[in-house]
């Protein structure tokens, strides 16, 4: 039943992802890829949404997938149900997981090991997250012409997007400018790049 797959499926990406949301991307698209919930731009779409909205990444994308994926079966109760196995699935493990942390972690924090261990998941962690920013960029950035070859048309709407993405990262990461202003000014560019990519 597709409910409780949602949840098993979720409960692995929750498991086995270290580093928080952004790290789970990979793992997301290719669950969601291989068991054939969405297509690949829907993934783009979905990682949109989920930025979009308040509260975790993970949470936000999984509850997202699983309310799709359960209206589909059972109307609305069943998006409800869907977005809810989703969402214990994904946040269940690390749930479990930093209890018994918070129990033991006092007895092992000097322990070479873990210190080892903790300094090893670090670049691990900006790998996934790496891996996730060019997954995103190829599929959002790069299209296929006629021939099959990738190409990228540096006077598209989207390479403006991208400009417009890094101008705003500089400004945020070099002055002092409140982030929601960026966000809502950011969101008014996006709707208003949207809407001319269509008339394009």
């Amino acid at each position: 039943m597709i409910f409780f797959e949602l949840f098993i499926t979720f409960f692995k990406i929750g498991l086995f992802t270290f580093g928080g949301g952004y790290a789970m991307l990979p793992l997301i698209q290719e669950e969601v890829l291989a068991h054939g919930w969405v297509t690949e731009t829907e993934v783009v779409n979905f990682i949109a949404v989920a930025e979009s909205t308040p509260g975790p990444f993970a949470i936000n994308m999984s509850t997202y997938v699983g309310s799709i994926l359960g209206g589909q079966a059972l109307g609305v109760i069943g998006s409800v149900l869907g977005a809810a196995c989703a969402a214990l699935g994904v946040v269940l493990p690390s749930f479990i997981i930093i209890l018994i942390i918070a129990r033991c972690y006092e007895a092992f924090k000097k322990n070479k090991i873990v210190k080892g261990a903790m300094s090893g998941l670090k670049p691990a962690v900006i790998g996934l997250i790496g891996a996730a920013v060019l997954t995103v960029a190829q599929s959002a950035l790069f299209v296929a012409d006629s021939s099959g070859a990738i190409v990228y048309d540096f006077t598209s709407y989207a390479f403006f997007c991208a400009i417009g993405i890094f101008a705003v990262m500089a400004v945020l990461a070099f002055k002092k400018v409140h982030p929601i202003l960026l966000i809502v000014m950011s969101a008014v560019a996006g709707i208003g790049l949207g809407y001319l990519g269509e008339v394009i």
